[in-house]
């Protein structure tokens, strides 16, 4: 006899404030890269075959699900998936990451980018969704890289340390920044619409390296387009997650945008959040590198974050940052039973 599993939905009632019986969590990166059974697909199959081939991506995706008992599943993919298709030579190099072989150097660059058909680009990714949905008991969530991010890429042609190049493009040309800020907030709106319309039930916006700016040229070069595309998703439903690091800076701006929930790194803590005026859900907020550290210092600090976090029902517990390859699958399942055990014991006691 076959016995489905109940849906668990904690995680999108932490998403909404609703009251629920323990403390939602989930890890950015927790598919993947630690997992042995990961690592030992990697050696045959790239993310690009990973991602292309549903069945397997679901299985990628579903695995930390399975293995570290989690409320929510984040897709297996990469923030760089739509671009090819609106004219990036993009590749992801191992240990170097995004590598960009047509970097934007001028408006005429940013003016041949295309637009994104998601149904015909990336309809892998949205059979990946659909698959999902059959198979998990708890919620997907989905995602996509916000423009800031995508652009350093795209002109720095990959990683950056401090993104002069960026900078210098944005305030030298702000008609072509914005123009391309315009282009991949089209793009990130047809992903996420199409994500959801797929089956998605949730949808981080990572904008990874946005901290890198002043509140200044945030508010100048950046708001504009993420207002923008919170807006025009916020009509399909689901909980919009936005998420960047090294943003203490940025968090009296972000407390006022139509986002639902707010990513927070280990530099800013939930009371510090909560004092500047932000009172919807907050998602954090662990250094990934205390998973290296021995049991009773990973209890301690998660316990520190998880007393802040449960005053009130807006909190899901995650990491300031993506899991790493050094972290150990038994830490991260000891993590999780931890957080579900501890939070549902302070609810009990009310």
């Amino acid at each position: 006899m076959i016995v489905s599993m109940a849906f668990n939905d904690t995680f999108l009632k932490a998403c909404r404030g609703e009251a629920h019986d323990h403390v939602p969590v989930w890890y950015m990166r927790q598919a993947g890269r630690s997992q042995p059974e990961y690592r030992k697909i990697k050696e045959t199959h790239s993310l690009f075959d990973i991602t292309h081939d549903p069945e397997l991506c679901a299985y990628v995706t579903k695995l930390p699900v399975d293995q570290y008992n989690n409320d929510a599943a984040i897709l297996y993919k990469d923030i760089m998936t739509p671009l090819p298709f609106i004219g990036v030579d993009v590749e992801i190099k191992s240990g170097i990451g995004p590598v960009i072989y047509n970097p934007i150097t001028s408006e005429k660059d940013v003016e041949q980018l295309g637009e994104l058909n998601p149904e015909k680009d990336v309809a892998h990714v949205l059979e990946t969704i659909k698959i999902l949905r059959n198979q998990l008991h708890v919620p997907l969530i989905s995602f996509a890289g916000a423009p800031f991010t995508l652009a350093s890429y795209m002109i720095e042609g990959g990683p950056s340390k401090n993104y002069h190049k960026t900078k210098a493009f944005m305030h030298s040309n702000p008609k072509a920044w914005h123009l391309l800020m315009d282009k991949l907030g089209t793009m990130t709106v047809a992903y996420v619409h199409a994500q959801v319309a797929a089956g998605s039930q949730a949808i981080q916006l990572f904008d990874s390296w946005v901290g890198a700016l002043s509140v200044s040229d945030y508010k100048r070069f950046i708001k504009p387009v993420m207002d923008r595309i919170l807006t025009e998703v916020r009509s399909e439903g689901v909980p919009l997650i936005l998420h960047g690091v090294g943003t203490p800076h940025l968090m009296n701006t972000w407390k006022d945008m139509p986002a639902d929930v707010i990513g927070l790194d280990w530099r800013t803590t939930i009371d510090e959040a909560r004092a500047i005026g932000i009172e919807k859900t907050v998602q954090g907020n662990l250094d990934p590198s205390i998973l290296l550290a021995p049991w009773n210092v990973i209890e301690q600090e998660t316990k520190a974050i998880l007393d802040q976090g449960l005053k009130s029902n807006h909190f899901i517990f995650n990491l300031g940052q993506g899991v790493f390859p050094e972290v150990s699958p038994d830490t991260l399942r000891r993590l999780t039973a931890f957080i579900h055990k501890y939070s549902a014991e302070v609810k009990r006691k009310g």
